[in-house]
């Protein structure tokens, strides 16, 4: 008999065990076509050169392949299709258990994830063959953004349309209506987790803190009784526990933007998916459980708007993570105390999910 916490557990170690063994083949052809920048350094939005940044990175820039995301995705697609060509090849209670894709909890997410991936993709080829039509190389950021306001303006109308969502969970508050609105709410939120992952700039930091907070979800789903999005996130969780086995310092590879698009987008789904569709507050807690996330945001806006309206820099450098490298912290420690409040702000998170419920 497959219990629903073997239904979790499988699939994280089926993935952690594919991303290991998938990712040898995929270093070998990134190195082999040389797939990084051709030219160190990096310059803002504005054109303008970034002193602090270059010094602390510039070496970095080249010689270590983008696209380590696709070990993450790759290795979730997988085994989820596995899993799904068991169920429906050879049948029996145990493979149609284990089987994840379901219409109504994981067609969403999965679909997300397999899209941000591919716009990641195209916009680190970009920048790699050097093709850009800005400063920073690949997609303008403007551009990029505008993709997840409409990736989550569609997701918020299939909310709407198909699902029957109109309303979000607070907690004390209980549900509350949104109708419509569900839309650009929706919509606002997946652009504001996406703006997130400019936290993929440190060996290690970006897939510990993502594997926390995709566990963490796992927990509040397989809580919810929602075991179709706990093994879709613990599977998600798997592939990037393998895909930092290769990325802590010194990195083999860098996530990139198909590796961070995917799954900012998909962690604004599984919030939503968690809220009152499973009947509690994965939308309320995201600030909380994703808190590393909100600060590499906040702080990239406050530095913005610092510079625009008063004429000075809030931090030496943004996000606030090269901020600390800038005043003399080893990356390594910058990393591994992000870790430590991604798993802190994950437990208050799951707590206060669980109280309210």
């Amino acid at each position: 008999m497959i219990t629903d916490t073997i239904k979790i557990i499988l699939p994280a170690a089926l993935t952690f065990v594919v991303g290991i063994m998938i990712t040898p083949f995929i270093t070998d052809y990134l190195y082999n076509n040389k797939m990084w920048k051709k030219t160190s350094g990096k310059k803002d939005s504005n054109g303008a050169d970034t002193p602090i940044f270059n010094s602390l990175h510039k070496e970095k820039e080249v010689g270590t392949p983008r696209l380590g995301g696709i070990v993450i995705w790759l290795s979730v697609s997988i085994v989820l299709g596995l899993l799904w060509f068991l169920g429906f090849a050879v049948g029996g209670e145990v493979f149609e258990k284990l089987d994840l894709l379901s219409r109504s909890q994981t067609w969403i997410p999965f679909a997300v994830l397999l899209l941000g991936a591919g716009i990641g993709f195209i916009d680190d080829y970009m920048e790699i063959c050097g093709l850009s039509d800005n400063h920073s190389g690949g997609l303008s950021s403007t551009k990029r953004l505008t993709i997840a306001l409409v990736v989550g303006a569609l997701c918020g109308y299939w909310f709407l349309d198909k699902l029957l969502v109109d309303t979000i969970s607070f907690p004390l508050l209980g549900l509350i209506h949104v109708g419509w609105l569900i839309i650009p709410i929706y919509a606002l939120v997946t652009a504001a987790i996406y703006s997130s992952g400019v936290i993929d700039g440190l060996d290690g930091l970006a897939g510990g803190v993502f594997a926390v907070i995709f566990s963490a979800y796992s927990l509040i789903a397989f809580l919810q009784g929602q075991n179709d999005v706990a093994g879709f996130c613990a599977a998600i969780a798997g592939g990037i526990l393998a895909f930092l086995w290769f990325n802590i310092p010194p990195a083999r590879f860098y996530m990139s933007e198909t590796g961070s698009m995917a799954l900012t987008l998909t962690l604004a789904v599984v919030a939503f998916m968690t809220d009152t569709l499973g009947d509690g507050f994965g939308l309320s807690v995201l600030p909380i459980i994703a808190l590393p996330l909100v600060l590499t945001a906040v702080s990239v806006a406050i530095q913005k708007f610092s510079k625009k309206f008063f004429k000075r820099k809030v931090f030496l450098i943004a996000p606030v993570h090269h901020h600390f490298e800038a005043i003399g912290w080893p990356s390594y420690k910058v990393t591994m105390r992000y870790w430590i409040v991604a798993v802190i702000s994950s437990f208050i998170g799951i707590i206060l999910a669980i109280t309210f419920r």
